[in-house]
């Protein structure tokens, strides 16, 4: 009876829950710095952003954070070095928290601000503990689930 309460049979649509988590991370991290991408007004907005946040190097950080969100978001879609780039979604969106923490605002708004990034974050824990799952790139090209 306990067994059932642990309702064993939705295991089955792991891999399938993975593939849609990476297919939508990766999708809206790829369309979330397309702008920046294509645009140097935009990475010029983003960097004056990064600098209102007080951000070491804003010039560097700027692009470093948007060419490695669109590297993280490339490799989620098809599941491939999911494990790298869950780790490189963690420290980067760990690096946004951080910065998002020391806004000058009620502690509501904080926590309603840095709710995205800290998603990502721990998005990105999973994808480096757990890797893409059996319908990924990785379970094909190396051999695992």
């Amino acid at each position: 009876m306990i067994d059932k309460l642990m309702l064993p049979s939705l295991a089955r649509g792991e891999g399938a829950a993975f593939a849609l988590l990476r297919l939508y991370l990766g999708g809206f991290l790829v369309w979330g710095v397309w702008d920046n991408i294509v645009s140097t007004e935009r990475m010029a907005e983003f960097q004056g952003f990064l600098a209102s946040l007080n951000c070491p190097m804003p010039a560097l950080a700027a692009p470093v954070s948007v060419w490695a969100q669109l590297l993280i978001g490339l490799l989620l879609i098809p599941g491939l070095f999911t494990r790298i780039a869950g780790l490189l979604l963690a420290v980067n969106f760990a690096v946004a928290v951080w910065l998002l923490s020391g806004l000058e605002a009620p502690p509501e708004a904080v926590a309603r601000e840095l709710f995205g990034p800290m998603m990502c974050v721990l998005a990105g824990l999973v994808f480096a503990t757990h890797g893409g799952g059996r319908l990924s790139a990785d379970a094909v090209v190396f051999n695992r689930r």
